[in-house]
């Protein structure tokens, strides 16, 4: 039987302190007295002393703690010390001073008890935690930190305007700003989790999309990132609208995110669209500006030939009457064409300057007579047929009778022009009606009618469907214009089933005084075999035609005339003697009739009440100013012998 071998207490004790030593922890035995019984090597070092300077000594004289009112003097708390010696443990956590700084110390006091089992003083268990509290507070801080980032980057994504979604790495949707919930029409929780493809990317680029980014994930290779694009992209309804995108890769911990910024450019796309209308307005609106220029020019330049025609027809034919009535009625019809050649010349200019139409009563017979008469050589040559469906009776229409004529001729010459082409019979039909309140006249032909992509644009400013140099563009548009400006309407109506031609609708408001008929244009003849007693009468024209003219007019009605090139020859006129008419002429190279006017009011102001002016440019800025300060009677060209005999009785110069 084996002896038991009685335990070596002393090496028993030494393994103990020895174990005690590598606790990295410090670890002091103190009594009831405050004295140290033991310190481990981690003690040792703290305090800066060897074991054998610290037995026996006081705690308060080797712990180096600035100790408080309420504590012993080495930092231990006295309610601390009454629980250890009614043999309690007791753990803390605190932060404590020493001369080197504070720090923060976890500390555990267990009461230390004899062999007979009475506390004879305590363990003390301390852990300095002072770096482990700093990064806590650190980490806390950072903690911190990222939750004002997070909130703060929340905030900026709910509040952008533009739209903020981001996918990860398989192309799942994890994140979907209001802006974007606006825009596509989805809520951000129904597009969580969602394939980005299924959810903005149109049908026609989905295969684009996802080529794409397996490309990148496999090779890195991207046309995407870091580009503004414009692309399509889809909405919740299906419905495609235009983008701008940028996107940008985010490499997080173990996976990437890739966040894309998308605008919606409807709105740009739209206001793109009004400006470039609005610039292609501007740059019509500087075309008729120059237009009116233009014709202001051609306007004088016609109206003086205009003039002689139209006045010699006239005399031709009152001379012709008694001798020739075949030839009287040869210059009758000279003298209607040349006459309307200056009517639609200065309706033309009236447009093109905004000058107020001088509505009288018309009947529609008569427009629809001077349109026709007009155009009647051509329509026969053409091998167009004229249907007429012209009730009697209609009412009558207050309006320009010869701007209205203009339209009516446009929409005969376009009916011809579109049934050049087509195979006989060629007919267009002409059909007017009285409606509630207005004077419906219908054109229509069997043509090929107007296709219906371009019924929408064929009253816009210069667009035509005609080959280059066969249409400007601005036929349509000006009659509208011209229609418009007497109340009323001009429209392409529905085509007729069995023509399948175009069919415009001219309505014109009915006039009020229904009884009283429009004005014929006619003059009356002048009496012939009367002598006049002799007359004087100066004639100032840079046009020499127009000056005999002139004086051929005023001669039957018993004027001597003199003839003035210009302003300078009609002053030396002036200075030897006077007239009893002047008509001048308001254009003249030099001094022109505003500067002649002006010169009689200083050296001869009794004759500018015998002054009357003629001219080709009413409508011009300059001569409708002078008109409206000299307060004279004007007459335009082109003129007829009628207008000059009532020029001669409204001066008072008639004998």
């Amino acid at each position: 039987m084996t002896t038991p071998v009685e335990p070596d207490r002393r090496l028993i004790e030494a393994q103990l302190w020895q174990a005690l030593d590598s606790i990295p922890a410090r670890i002091a035995l103190i009594d009831l007295g405050g004295r140290y019984r033991f310190a481990n090597q981690a003690y040792c070092a703290f305090v800066g002393r060897p074991l054998a300077d610290i037995v026996g000594r006081l705690a308060s004289s080797v712990a180096g703690v600035a100790a408080k009112d309420d504590e012993s003097a080495d930092g231990v708390d006295q309610s601390i010390v009454e629980r250890i010696l009614a043999g309690a443990s007791v753990n803390t956590t605190c932060w404590r001073t020493y001369a080197d700084g504070q720090r923060y110390e976890q500390r555990i006091y267990s009461p230390c008890r004899d062999a007979h089992g009475s506390i004879e003083g305590y363990f003390d268990f301390a852990r300095d935690l002072t770096h482990l509290k700093q990064s806590e507070a650190r980490l806390a801080e950072q903690l911190e930190a990222l939750q004002a980032s997070e909130a703060r980057n929340a905030a900026i994504t709910a509040s952008a305007l533009d739209c903020i979604v981001a996918i990860n790495e398989v192309g799942l949707v994890v994140e979907f700003n209001p802006a974007a919930e606006r825009t596509f029409g989805y809520r951000r929780e129904d597009a969580i989790g969602r394939s980005i493809g299924e959810l903005i990317v149109p049908h026609a680029l989905r295969k684009r999309h996802s080529d794409g980014l397996a490309r990148y994930l496999q090779t890195g290779a991207t046309t995407m990132l870091g580009q503004r694009l414009e692309i399509e992209a889809m909405r919740a309804d299906g419905s495609t609208f235009p983008i701008e995108l940028a996107i940008c890769e985010v490499r997080l911990p173990g996976r990437r995110l890739f966040t894309a910024y998308l605008r919606d450019l409807s709105a740009a796309r739209e206001a793109q669209q009004q400006i470039a209308a609005q610039r292609e307005a501007l740059y019509q609106s500087e075309k008729m500006a120059a237009f009116g220029s233009l014709l202001a020019g051609v306007a004088h330049e016609l109206n003086n030939p205009l003039s002689i025609v139209i006045g010699n027809a006239l005399m031709l034919a009152e001379e012709a009457e008694e001798c020739s009535p075949e030839l009287a009625v040869r210059a009758n019809l000279i003298q209607a064409a040349a006459d309307r050649c200056g009517r639609i010349t200065h309706s033309f200019l009236a447009m093109a300057r905004q000058h107020k139409t001088l509505p009288s009563l018309t009947s529609v017979e008569t427009i629809v007579d001077d349109a026709l008469q007009l155009l009647s050589y051509g329509l026969h040559s053409s091998g167009v047929k004229i249907e007429r469906a012209i009730p009697d009776g209609l009412p009558s229409t207050l309006c320009d009778a010869s701007q209205i004529s203009q339209v009516l001729t446009n929409l005969l010459v376009n009916a011809r022009q579109a049934l050049e082409g087509q195979a006989p019979p060629r007919l267009v039909r002409i059909e007017a009606v009285a409606a509630a309140d207005a004077i419906e006249i219908s054109i229509s032909d069997n043509g090929p009618g107007i296709p219906q992509a371009l019924r929408s644009r064929i009253f816009d400013p210069f667009f035509t469907t005609k080959p280059v140099g066969a249409g400007t563009g601005i036929g349509l548009s000006v009659s509208r214009g011209i229609v418009e400006a007497h109340g009323g309407s001009l429209s392409l109506a529905e085509s007729d089933p069995e023509n399948h031609g175009a069919r415009f609708l001219v309505r014109l408001p009915i006039a009020l005084d229904v009884g009283s008929k429009a004005a014929t244009g006619a003059r009356p003849a002048t009496q012939k075999g009367l002598k006049r007693p002799m007359r004087s009468a100066l004639i100032v024209d840079d046009e020499p035609e127009i000056g005999s003219l002139l004086s051929q007019i005023l001669a039957a009605e018993g004027f001597e005339c003199d003839i003035a090139l210009n302003g300078v020859e009609a002053q030396d006129r002036l200075r030897v003697g006077d007239y009893d008419l002047i008509v001048c002429d308001i254009r003249m190279p030099g001094i022109d009739g505003p500067g002649f006017f002006a010169w009689m009011k200083e050296h001869k102001q009794h004759l500018c009440a015998r002054t009357a002016f003629v001219t080709g440019d009413t409508l011009g800025e300059a001569a409708g100013r002078f008109l409206a300060d000299c307060g004279r009677p004007v007459i335009e060209k082109p003129f007829s012998p009628f207008e000059i005999r009532q020029l001669i009785a409204e001066l008072g110069c008639v004998p």
